[in-house]
């Protein structure tokens, strides 16, 4: 089913940037003006995300997650040219998921937005055992461990190896990756991931230069090998 973002924000042009780069990744999206004009869409459209400006006329954007924060538990992400930490906390506090500040890069955007509704949507019935192979991952223990070796790995290789085993086989292009990486910069993105992978296959491979678990789709992004490779 296609998810529905609504985008509230007095300005015209940033509405319809963000509409075309959250169309291209295959949302519907709805729009409004201002915090009064959203609490009628979202009442309507029961959008699955709100992307809220919070310097608006009418109705700002703290007073409209006053109002709708008891009514639905529709994440949310802030827009705000504020920078105080104040600012920001404040508007966690009512309810918000996640914040970007005014000027952003719409990829940046649109990645939070999928990271945000992955937190979400995610379901309690994720195993905290995941064996692999002859690799063994413990969500609870944050443990990793490849044949009889425990392995140290950073918090975002850790979350990349997860996304891995809890699919082998699946094709993972590099926004489906960071998709899974809690709180990872998004500005150079592809490049970010492809560093990641580099480091993970120097830890858990036995040869980085010719990995036989995670392997290279070229042209679409990374996958868990199902099989392991000799040689």
């Amino acid at each position: 089913m296609t998810q529905t973002i609504l985008v509230v924000d007095d300005e015209a042009k940033l509405r319809d940037m963000i509409r075309v780069y959250l169309e291209q990744d295959g949302y519907r999206v709805v729009e409004a003006s201002n915090g009064r004009e959203a609490l009628y869409v979202a009442r309507y459209e029961k959008p699955d995300l709100l992307i809220l400006d919070l310097m608006m006329p009418e109705l700002n954007g703290y007073e409209f997650m006053r109002l709708f924060s008891k009514e639905a538990e529709t994440p949310v992400i802030m827009l705000t040219a504020k920078v105080a930490d104040q600012d920001k906390i404040v508007g966690l506090e009512l309810g918000a998921d996640d914040y970007v500040t005014k000027p952003f890069n719409v990829r940046e955007l649109t990645a939070r937005v999928r990271a945000v509704l992955r937190r979400t949507q995610k379901t309690a019935s994720e195993p905290d055992l995941l064996r692999v192979a002859d690799i063994v991952l413990d969500r609870t223990g944050m443990t990793v461990k490849v044949g009889e070796n425990y392995v140290d790995l950073t918090k975002s290789e850790f979350e990349l190896l997860a996304s891995f085993l809890a699919a082998p086989g699946k094709v993972f292009s590099r926004l489906d990756l960071l998709d899974h990486m809690s709180g990872e910069a998004y500005e150079g993105y592809e490049r970010t991931i492809d560093v990641h992978i580099r480091n993970l296959r120097t830890k858990i491979e036995p040869d980085a230069k010719h990995p036989k678990y995670i392997e290279t789709v070229y042209g679409m992004g990374y996958r868990f090998a199902t099989q392991k490779k000799d040689g």
